[in-house]
């Protein structure tokens, strides 16, 4: 089992109990025509410099707390997984270890939850 991918009983289960920090890499259009509840979207090609901020200025940018290094509560996401995998990377590459994606990504989301 890949301990970097969260599966939809896991993603809906720290949905439920509020234990997730969850990003959407898709494009703003893709976020606006659908989006899974409580997800912050960043695009994929603002990852790198949106991580490099400084908690003050993320969480000014996107009303969240800026993600903590050390977090196991971090999941990226797409609409199939392909973005959500680089969103990965480059998150592990900047030391967010412990990150993981939902690699059936919102296209598993809206089939799941009937939308």
């Amino acid at each position: 089992m890949d301990d970097s991918v969260v599966s939809y009983k896991q993603l809906k289960n720290m949905l439920s109990t509020h234990n997730v920090q969850l990003f959407d890499v898709r494009n703003q259009d893709e976020f606006m025509a659908g989006r899974i509840p409580d997800s912050v979207n960043i695009p994929l090609g603002q990852l790198e410099e949106s991580l490099k901020l400084s908690p003050e200025h993320f969480q000014l940018q996107f009303e969240v707390k800026a993600p903590g290094k050390d977090d196991d509560n971090i999941v990226f996401h797409c609409q199939k997984g392909r973005r959500s995998a680089e969103a990965l990377a480059i998150a592990r590459q900047l030391g967010f270890n412990r990150a993981r994606h939902y690699q059936g990504g919102y296209s598993d989301w809206a089939a799941h939850e009937g939308k």
